[in-house]
């Protein structure tokens, strides 16, 4: 018989398993998925994400490096550097490319959720 515990973590191991079978964005690379998943996270949230603000975050490399980056994955279509009131600052913002991959994701959970559950 299983606990509560040994069937959450079960369930745990099963969605992993679902989202690590989804194969990366077309045309991103692993830190760029990274860096995506950031600004998901912001939007999410709702909180403002500026260029400034992802460059604070030194594990994902240098500033330079991260502005190439980020030009890149603008390139490809994944994000946007929306104006601010401030023109010298950036907001980094989802396309609705970057989104559909998103509710991809979201579909898929709901149906690894629902084999688990069964």
């Amino acid at each position: 018989m299983k606990s509560k515990s040994t069937s959450a973590y079960l369930r745990f191991i099963h969605l992993a398993k679902a989202i690590k079978e989804v194969p990366l964005l077309p045309g991103l690379e692993p830190v760029e998925e990274k860096i995506l998943e950031i600004i998901a996270d912001a939007h999410v949230t709702k909180a403002r994400l500026s260029v400034k603000d992802l460059m604070n975050k030194s594990e994902l490399g240098s500033p330079a490096m991260l502005h190439g980056r980020l030009q890149s994955m603008r390139e490809k279509g994944w994000i946007v550097m929306a104006q601010t009131e401030d023109a010298r600052r950036k907001q980094l913002e989802l396309t609705s490319a970057s989104l559909q991959h998103f509710e991809k994701l979201s579909k898929i959970m709901s149906k690894a959720v629902k084999a688990s559950d069964k």
